[in-house]
C-alpha cells in the first residue's frame, strides 16, 4: 500500500474587489477605508474608487476642477446640472428643500448607475461593493460579479427626517427602496439595528442580509480618569441628525465639553469648538458625547463616533431616548435635565474605571477584523 499523501492546504485566492464610495473626510470614510486595509491585509487586489466629484472635473479640495463640469458627455453633463439643481433648490429654499429634493436624489441615483456602469469594466472583478445609496444603482446594472450594498441606513427615511420629502414622496420613496433593497444579491447595514428597522417599517423579506457591523480599532493607550472630567464630541456639525442646539444647551449645563469636527458652528451657540482633530485627541478625555435627535430612524440607530468613543475607554454619553443600547456596552444614557449629575455621578475613580472597562471590552468586540468576517466568508467561498 503506498503511504497516503500528505495534503497540502492550498492557499486563499486573490479575489479583485472594487469599492464605491464617497470620501468626505468623517464617517462616510470610515468605513470604505477599513474595509479595504482589511481585504488587503488578506491578500486581495482591492480598488477603491472615490465617486464623490464625479461630475466634475477635479475632485482636489479648492481647486477650480472642483467647481466645474468634468465632461461634455450628456450624462455626466446632466449630473452636473443636477448637482447645481441641488444647491440652488433644495439646500436653502424650504420649499425646494422639502418638495424638490424626492426628484432630485432620485435623478443622482440614475444618473450615476449609468455613468458607473460604462466607466467600469464591473465583471473584471469578483465583487462590488457600493457604500452609498447614490452609487448602489450600478449593483443592478448586470454583472458577472457578485455584489453588494453595503447600507448606511433606510435611505427614504433618512431624507424624510431631514426634511426632504413631503408624506405622500416618503411612501414612494419607501416602496421603490424596498424594491431596490430586494433586489440586492447581498445586503448588509452599518448597524444591526437598521436592519431590523428595515425589516419592521420597510417590509423587507432579510433574505439577502449579509450584516456587516460597524467596528473599530481599540487604541493601545485609554483613556484615564481626570478631576473635572472633561467631556469630547468629536464629528460633523453639519448633519440635520446631529442635535447642535442641544449639544449647546448641554455645554451651558455642563462646561468642560470640547467640541471638535465640522464646519465651524455658529460663534452665538457658545460652543467651545476647537476645530478639526485626530480620534487620537480622545485620550485626553474621560467621557464621549452623542447628541442625535429624537426622530424614529435615529432612535432605532447609531452614530459612527460612538465607536470612537468605545475605542480609547470612554464611557459614552447617549440620549435617553436612543435605543438597543445593549448592543453597545459602556454607553450611559442622560436627559437633558439629568445631564450633569451623571457625570457627577460617575466622578468616582471605581465606578468610572468600570464603565470605561465595558467600553473599551465593547470596542474589543467590535474590531474590523471580527465585524468585517462575513465579507471574508463570502470570499473565500466564491467558485
Amino acid at each position: 500500500m503506498n503511504p497516503a499523501t500528505p495534503q497540502v492546504p492550498t492557499a486563499p485566492r486573490v479575489r479583485r474587489v472594487l469599492i464605491l464610495a464617497q470620501l468626505d473626510g468623517y464617517a462616510n470614510s470610515v468605513r470604505p477605508l477599513a474595509i479595504e486595509r482589511f481585504l488587503r491585509e488578506r491578500g486581495h487586489d482591492v480598488h477603491l474608487v472615490d465617486t464623490n466629484c464625479l461630475a466634475r472635473a477635479s475632485s482636489e479640495a479648492g481647486s477650480l476642477g472642483r467647481m466645474l463640469p468634468g465632461s461634455l458627455r450628456p450624462a455626466r453633463l446632466t449630473l452636473y446640472a443636477n448637482d447645481l439643481a441641488s444647491k440652488v433648490l433644495t439646500r436653502r429654499w424650504a420649499f425646494g428643500r422639502r418638495h424638490l429634493s424626492y426628484y432630485v436624489l432620485l435623478a443622482d441615483h440614475r444618473l450615476r448607475r449609468r455613468i458607473l456602469a460604462d466607466r467600469l469594466e464591473l465583471d473584471d472583478y469578483d465583487l462590488v461593493l457600493s457604500e452609498t445609496p447614490y452609487d448602489a444603482g450600478v449593483l443592478t446594472t448586470g454583472t458577472s460579479a457578485e455584489t453588494l450594498y453595503d447600507c448606511p441606513t433606510p435611505w427614504a427615511d433618512e431624507v424624510f427626517y431631514e426634511g426632504r420629502l413631503t408624506d405622500p414622496q416618503l411612501r414612494r420613496f419607501r416602496t421603490w427602496e424596498r424594491r431596490f433593497l430586494e433586489s440586492m444579491e447581498h445586503l448588509s447595514f452599518s448597524w444591526e439595528s437598521y436592519g431590523r428597522y428595515a425589516s419592521e417599517h420597510y417590509g423587507i423579506s432579510g433574505r439577502n442580509f449579509l450584516q456587516l457591523n460597524w467596528g473599530c480599532t481599540p487604541s493601545p493607550e485609554r483613556s484615564r480618569l481626570a478631576d473635572p472630567p472633561r467631556v469630547a464630541y468629536l464629528g460633523s456639525l453639519s448633519s440635520r441628525f446631529i442635535d447642535v442646539p442641544l449639544l449647546a444647551r448641554l455645554s451651558r449645563r455642563y462646561p468642560y465639553i470640547d467640541v471638535y469636527g465640522g464646519p465651524p458652528p455658529d460663534p452665538a451657540l457658545g460652543l467651545n469648538y476647537r476645530g478639526h482633530a485626530s480620534p487620537d485627541v480622545l485620550r485626553q478625555y474621560q467621557f464621549g458625547l452623542i447628541t442625535c435627535t429624537r426622530d424614529l430612524l435615529r432612535r432605532e440607530g447609531f452614530s459612527a463616533k460612538h465607536l470612537h468613543y468605545l475605542a480609547y475607554g470612554l464611557p459614552v454619553l447617549v440620549p435617553e431616548w436612543r435605543r438597543h443600547l445593549d448592543l453597545l456596552r459602556g454607553s450611559v444614557p442622560y436627559t437633558e435635565e439629568s445631564f450633569a449629575s451623571v457625570i457627577d455621578g460617575l466622578n468616582d475613580q471605581d465606578r468610572w474605571q468600570r464603565v470605561s472597562d465595558e467600553a473599551y471590552e465593547q470596542a474589543r468586540r467590535l474590531e474590523w477584523n471580527r465585524t468585517l468576517q462575513p465579507l471574508e466568508r463570502l470570499l473565500d467561498e466564491r467558485p
